[in-house]
């Protein structure tokens, strides 16, 4: 190998090796699977996906307040058409229904069913459950300082993309 070339390959070595690198991949890892462990929480005890209460979450935010597919498709960061079929089987096994909206007719209106309110119930608890084992418990002494630091992320990243 030439010199240049491996002048180059230790610079990627260094880059790819910066702490800076290792510890945004943890904060991703450690995202990820915690991700999963409420995922599979909730599919065992509950029978719904974590995306699945994430829309149960927004739906009941405020009481007997409909919310848009589009605002539901923002609010998650998914796609209109992923949406559209989260929704579909949300629909399909009695969590969810749509109504259309009396002031816009191109405006489908998401509400939770009865069924979705007591399955929301019973999740909430798995999901409580499963974050204060993951996400407090571990930085217990640290976690004010946690949710302002990742507060202080969300905000920039927010001002950045407005």
């Amino acid at each position: 190998m030439n010199p240049a070339a491996r002048q180059g390959d230790d610079a990627a070595a260094r880059a790819a090796n910066s702490q800076l690198v290792r510890d945004f991949g943890l904060l991703i890892k450690s995202a990820t699977r915690l991700e999963q462990s409420i995922d599979t929480a909730l599919r065992r005890e509950c029978g719904i996906s974590h995306t699945m209460l994430e829309v149960l979450i927004r739906l009941h935010r405020q009481p007997g307040e409909r919310v848009s597919q589009r605002r539901l498709a923002d609010d998650l960061t998914l796609t209109s058409g992923g949406t559209t079929r989260l929704i579909d089987r949300m629909e399909d096994v009695g969590l969810v229904h749509r109504v259309p909206s009396s002031k816009d007719r191109r405006v489908v209106l998401v509400t939770p069913t009865d069924e979705g309110r007591a399955v929301f119930l019973r999740a909430a608890t798995v999901h409580a459950r499963i974050l204060e084992e993951y996400f407090v418990r571990p930085v217990a002494d640290d976690y004010p300082r946690l949710t302002s630091a990742l507060s202080e992320i969300h905000k920039a990243l927010r001002e950045d993309a407005g």
